[in-house]
């Protein structure tokens, strides 16, 4: 039978003696109905060590308490309640501040037979959720420091994609690197650029694979940056083997992204090419995007470079066959979507920004990314496909999001 915590929250003005007899008594007839084990914790890690973790609401009053612990534990957040003590209204405002700050949550209210069914369909869910996420994606790092809108809820991306997310050190590839002596091997990265920069690329190349297999990973991100001061190199080569190869490389330690590219791939069996918006002509309905690492196979043609913003390691300036793309990305808390569908005009070479740059006419406006993008980084795929993805996302739950 199912094992729950429950962490009681309520006012320092409440009597006590009170509501613990009315919390004891809404306890013991759910007890007695669902045949479940329930005990009051009082450790806010414990709601996380039972089948399922409750909040129980006892008293109005209780919202900032809620508030000072949300931060401390993963949602969804379950709200138990009864009704008195003004419980239930306490649980309203609550429920709405989860809502407002992006996070999921529900009230349990009601009569022992509708609490006791939906405890059951919450804990039947979550095991779903549990049995479907056989896709581990790891996040080497966490994500880098100027991407402040990309943090995500790990439970809602196993809820919403059955993927689970695994949180892996910077420290671990830079010992796998250290321990790798391996040095170029394929022909068509033997290129007229500074060997030992090449070598040392294809080393971070051939310990990000090492992690994906210790850790049985379908794909990473990287907080990469990091690597310009320890190792002195870059992430744009190996990341761009890994795409080439089907398996989810992304730059910068971006969550959404590094899901965006997956599940792009999982539906159109397309690689993306990562980049941030560089220049925006409103009046033709134009942008540039630019990127220091593209999947290999996206480019007619390529030749290496620096890293642009740090002028060392490799970076990858490729030229893209002009003709039909899909921009897409998912938001940081899984609600929202953008896929519109354009056509590369040209590829571009500027020094002042990343090394490979597309320019690309919208179908739609342009002005997304200047009222209301999500977020810095946008995946682009080859082909047109907004009709195929639109639907995946739309049946997971996700609104679209047009100009």
């Amino acid at each position: 039978m199912a094992n729950i915590n429950i962490y009681p929250i309520r006012s320092d003005l409440s009597l006590k003696e009170v509501v613990n007899s009315d919390s004891k008594k809404l306890i013991e007839d759910l007890s007695e109905k669902t045949g479940y084990t329930f005990n009051i914790v009082e450790d806010l890690d414990a709601l996380h060590d039972a089948d399922l973790g409750l909040i129980l609401v006892q008293t109005g009053g209780s919202e900032n308490k809620f508030k000072e612990l949300s931060n401390k534990i993963e949602g969804p957040y379950y709200l138990l309640t009864y009704g008195s003590s003004n419980s239930l209204a306490a649980s309203l405002e609550i429920l709405s501040y989860i809502h407002k700050v992006g996070k999921d949550g529900e009230i349990l209210h009601g009569s022992l037979a509708y609490l006791s069914q939906r405890l059951k369909d919450i804990l039947a869910e979550k095991n779903d959720s549990q049995e479907e996420a056989s896709v581990r994606l790891g996040v080497i790092g966490k994500p880098s420091d100027w991407l402040i809108s990309s943090d995500v809820d790990y439970q809602r991306v196993r809820k919403v994609f059955g993927i689970e997310l695994v949180d892996l050190t910077t420290q671990e590839l830079i010992w796998d690197y250290a321990s790798i002596a391996a040095k170029v091997q394929e022909g068509r990265l033997k290129a007229d650029f500074d060997k030992d920069e090449l070598n040392k690329a294809y080393r971070v190349y051939k310990a990000l694979k090492q992690m994906i297999k210790d850790h049985h990973l379908s794909g990473l991100t990287i907080r990469c940056f990091d690597l310009l001061g320890s190792i002195k190199t870059t992430a744009c080569l190996g990341l761009a083997l890994l795409n080439e190869k089907g398996v989810t490389g992304a730059c910068e330690g971006d969550i959404p992204a590094m899901l965006t590219t997956y599940t792009v791939g999982q539906v159109t069996h397309q690689h993306c090419f990562q980049a941030n918006p560089a220049w925006i002509d409103t009046e033709k309905n134009e942008i540039t995007f630019a990127h220091c690492t593209l999947p290999l196979d996206m480019a007619d043609t390529y030749e290496f470079n620096t890293h642009f913003e740090s002028g060392i390691g490799v970076g990858i300036h490729g030229e893209v066959k002009t003709g039909p793309v899909t921009i897409v990305k998912i938001s940081a808390d899984l609600k929202n979507f953008y896929c519109e569908e354009g056509e590369i005009l040209a590829n571009e070479y500027r020094k002042d920004r990343c090394r490979t740059q597309i320019k690309i006419k919208l179908d739609s406006p342009v002005t997304y990314f200047l009222k209301t993008p999500l977020g810095n980084h946008h995946l682009i795929c080859l082909g047109h496909h907004k009709k195929e993805l639109s639907e995946f996302y739309l049946s997971k739950g996700l609104n679209s999001i047009e100009e």
